[in-house]
């Protein structure tokens, strides 16, 4: 049965929806209608909003974008609390589906970075387009720095994009990497004013959406699968250590939240 828009759309507290006649859907990220604060809702709520996006056949390419003049740069409380093996189960299930679900969406994927990403920024550098805001910037803010293992992800992905050297510096030095830098290291392709953002993602989707949905879904799939590979390769481990490192760094409770 094909998944009513009308239904999903209406179904995650984090996540405002539209679709227009095109098949262009945005995802546009929030708390309470202001900037995506990071914490356990949106973490589990993600995976399965990009299950739904991904299932619906009438979806022919998504805009990813934040709210207000950041992306993802603040973390809840949500996870503070003595680590123990049911809770960070839960983390471990949630931290995979999240990304494994967001590269299984079959259509392109345009991120418009509307700010500060520093949590989770890889949701968005993972998508096939990448713009961003000139006062955007890019960190690894709740991991190493904090005495947390960069295991969910992050460990794959800025490797990937920066080469190896320097995205291990990036991840554990706490670096910031401005718009204009990241444009330069080919980790976003455009950098444009805020006020433009949206519109240019949007402009850059009408032009996807010309071609046929055969065409758009099947380049999805070749250029996803290498990285789906790396991430099937790596994230659960990544994830299990990030979980042993957190238990037995912080077994009273003093911890961090995670990431």
């Amino acid at each position: 049965m094909k998944p009513r828009f009308d239904r999903y759309s209406q179904s995650y507290d984090h996540v405002a929806m539209t679709r227009d006649e095109h098949g262009i859907i945005e995802l546009r990220f929030h708390s309470d209608g202001g900037p995506l604060v990071w914490g356990a809702a949106p973490h589990t709520e993600l995976g399965y909003c990009f299950a739904d996006v991904g299932a619906d056949p009438e979806n022919r390419v998504v805009v990813l974008t934040g709210t207000g003049d950041r992306f993802i740069s603040a973390i809840d409380d949500s996870w503070v609390g003595a680590m123990t093996p049911a809770k960070w189960d839960t983390i471990y299930a949630h931290g995979k589906r999240l990304l494994g679900r967001l590269l299984d969406i079959e259509v392109p994927v345009i991120a418009a970075i509307n700010g500060p990403a520093t949590v989770h920024a890889e949701i968005a550098v993972l998508s096939d387009i990448v713009i961003a805001a000139e006062h955007t910037w890019f960190s690894d803010a709740p991991h190493f720095r904090f005495g947390t293992v960069p295991g969910d992800g992050v460990h794959v992905v800025w490797p990937m994009l920066l080469g190896a050297n320097r995205g291990r510096y990036f991840l554990l030095t706490g670096q910031r990497i401005s718009a204009a830098e990241a444009l330069a290291l080919g980790v976003v392709s455009e950098v444009v004013p805020a006020a433009e953002l949206l519109g240019r993602a949007h402009e850059l989707a009408q032009v996807l959406a010309r071609q046929p949905d055969t065409t758009l879904r099947y380049t999805r799939d070749a250029l996803t699968q290498p990285i789906k590979r790396l991430l099937l390769d790596n994230v659960g481990h990544g994830l299990a250590l990030e979980g042993l490192g957190a238990y037995a760094s912080w077994p009273t409770g003093d911890a961090p939240a995670p990431a």
